[in-house]
């Protein structure tokens, strides 16, 4: 019998809350950063490369962050770190809703950022202490898909608050951190680890783990690709159908991603290896982004969308996954954090060489050039993840070595 056949994956009080809060936090967060643009600029007549400081800065915050907040998780448990990083966004948000100046601005984003960083990898270990190896992929998905309701619902609810008035659009998300901290600090155990790593030891542990190395260094190919649908796909997107196009892009991306993404990977891992399934899913999001080039009309490019998004859908379950495998015991949540360079590389040269790649392909008259560029990246990392990933040892392999 297997493993997965003796332990039905039935969700657990911890579990619900992780996706309940995780929910929670991608709808708080889509209610306000996207009107943040919109009050600055549109209303108060700020230049749009300020607020574009202030966006970039709360990232970069976040994801430099994230890979310190998974090693301290190492240490004192995942759950004082998430609680903390939920408090202190919910100051952040809230303080934003009250900036009057740039420097205020800049200060509350910054407050988020580091909320951000200290809940981020944290809570991708604490899914993986609540669950069994053989659900992890399923859980995984599971919380991808309440934080894509919660990109779909955030924002509705964030048109309709910036009605009312910013700040209370601003007071309201920072809530609802409050409220997911509720949530988790009601349903998540705090489990503290049986050996807790010393300083950054779990850091430098993953950072000299070569397997898990060459995995995190290819990644950032693909999260180079994952930014395009807000950089390339949507200028091609208003480029066809204008301004309006797109609320239909992101709505078919994040729509899909809720539909389909558990029954997908259901049908995926009773068939092939995790390992395979990612890189296959790479290799989808690539070719699809080379079709793009060749779509002529709004409803051509949302057909490779939604194949771009079938790609997308699989990578993230299988990937934190396979980062869950290569993590040592007692090492979780480093591994994770140290995951985070993956995104934070990829993101930042993706939303640069995106605007790039469009701007020089109109400049010599070559428009596929972009696409054609993208796809080859898509190529490139599929087989580098497939020569990272061949000593990647099977969930059987790893369950036997711990039986």
């Amino acid at each position: 019998m297997t493993a997965s056949a003796a332990a039905p994956f039935r969700l657990s009080a911890a579990q619900y809350g992780l996706i309940a809060a995780n929910f929670l936090m991608w709808g708080g967060f889509f209610a306000v950063i996207p009107l943040v643009t919109v009050h600055f600029v549109d209303g108060l007549g700020w230049a749009a490369a300020s607020v574009g400081l202030v966006l970039g800065l709360r990232q970069l915050t976040q994801q430099g962050l994230t890979v310190f907040g998974g090693a301290w998780a190492d240490r004192i448990g995942a759950k004082p770190l998430i609680l903390a990083g939920c408090l202190i966004r919910t100051l952040g948000f809230i303080w934003m809703g009250f900036a009057g100046n740039l420097p205020v601005l800049l200060a509350a984003s910054i407050l988020a950022g580091i909320g951000g960083g200290l809940f981020d990898a944290p809570k991708n270990a604490a899914i993986t202490t609540v669950t069994a190896p053989e659900h992890r992929a399923r859980m995984f998905s599971l919380t991808s898909i309440s934080g894509n309701l919660g990109m779909v619902t955030g924002p509705l609810i964030g048109a309709w608050l910036i009605g009312v008035g910013f700040r209370t659009a601003a007071v309201a998300a920072g809530s609802v951190y409050l409220l997911a901290c509720a949530v988790l600090a009601l349903t998540l155990p705090h489990i503290r680890p049986e050996r807790a790593a010393s300083g950054l030891a779990g850091l430098r542990a993953a950072a000299l783990d070569r397997r898990f190395r060459r995995f995190t260094l290819v990644l950032v190919g693909y999260f180079l690709l994952s930014t395009q649908l807000n950089v390339a796909v949507t200028l091609k997107a208003v480029s066809l159908a204008g301004p309006g196009a797109t609320g239909p892009l992101y709505g078919l991306s994040a729509g899909l991603a809720v539909v389909l993404q558990y029954p997908l990977l259901r049908f995926v891992e009773r068939r092939v290896r995790t390992r395979v399934a990612l890189v296959a899913a790479v290799l989808t999001v690539g070719l699809s982004l080379g079709l793009m080039g060749l779509a002529a009309t709004f409803g051509q490019l949302l057909a490779c969308v939604a194949l771009y998004s079938l790609g997308t859908m699989l990578v993230y379950p299988t990937q934190q996954t396979l980062t869950a495998r290569l993590a040592p015991p007692g090492l979780t949540g480093s591994y994770f954090g140290f995951s985070a360079i993956s995104l934070g590389l990829g993101g930042a040269v993706g939303n640069l060489v995106g605007g790039v790649l469009i701007d020089l392909g109109a400049r010599l008259g070559v428009p596929l050039l972009p696409w054609l560029t993208l796809m080859g990246v898509g190529v490139l990392t599929a087989l580098g993840l497939r020569w990272a990933l061949k000593e990647v040892p099977t969930r059987e392999q790893v369950e036997r070595a711990q039986a």
